[in-house]
């Protein structure tokens, strides 16, 4: 089973714009298609920001609890969580 692939999941995925570095936290139920569209400015709030590269992901059998780690991601402590989860990678890359 590929979990990227399989239509019975929803992701919360991070993205990192490669120009501001600034991130973007979202929510879709087929995240190859979404991130192309991101990086293909057919996004709102990403347009023009691009292009995107994706930092970090989690899949979930469940719509409701991929939507609700998705609000906690976009939060305070949720940023917090994230940065101190990535903190190794973003050192590597800067």
């Amino acid at each position: 089973m590929n979990p990227v692939r399989d239509n019975n999941f929803y992701y919360v995925y991070v993205l990192r714009s490669k120009k501001s570095k600034l991130w973007y936290t979202g929510f879709s139920d087929d995240l190859r298609k979404r991130f192309k569209e991101h990086n293909n400015n057919a996004v709102g709030w990403t347009k023009s920001r691009g292009p995107f590269e994706l930092i970090y992901y989690e899949a979930s059998r469940n719509k409701q609890d991929a939507r609700s780690r998705e609000k906690y991601l976009k939060s305070g402590m949720g940023k917090r969580y994230l940065k101190n989860r990535l903190e190794r990678f973003l050192s590597l890359t800067g």
